[in-house]
């Protein structure tokens, strides 16, 4: 079970260097729900990351508005991590709370923005333009 963003974000400043911040990543990342061997597939897999990256995600509709239920996996220990923290963000909220919110936002807040690799950082954007796209879809479809 991924703790809240806010945990995250609290845990994130109680570390000091980042060798501890990205074992901190490599450890949210063991914490996620798997994600079905099944699910690891084409539709399933975000394009632009360097890493094999795949976001499963699901809607219910039950209380009117669509609710984001999402599940992920990496075949990279801290792009898994990555995705947890993206999970952590967005899992739960309703398709249009998803994208009024802005992950680079609490990535650069994080630090993350500077100590990753631009090849990383692409990834991260790839990933949050997927949610944000599979949010815009649910919205039209509701």
């Amino acid at each position: 079970m991924l703790p809240t963003i806010d945990e995250i974000v609290s845990n994130f400043e109680l570390l000091d260097d980042w060798e501890e911040r990205y074992r901190y990543l490599i450890e949210l990342g063991r914490l996620m729900e798997p994600l079905p061997d099944e699910a690891h597939s084409d539709a399933n897999k975000v394009q632009g990351c360097a890493s094999q990256v795949w976001l499963q995600t699901g809607l219910d509709s039950s209380k009117g508005k669509p609710v984001l239920h999402l599940l992920g996996d990496s075949d990279a220990h801290i792009v898994r991590g990555l995705v947890a923290l993206l999970i952590s963000l967005y899992d739960g909220k309703t398709a249009s709370e998803a994208l009024s919110t802005d992950a680079l936002a609490l990535f650069k807040e994080l630090g993350l923005s500077e100590h990753l690799t631009p090849q990383r950082s692409n990834g991260v954007r790839s990933m949050v333009e997927r949610i944000r796209r599979d949010a815009q879809m649910a919205l039209a479809a509701s």
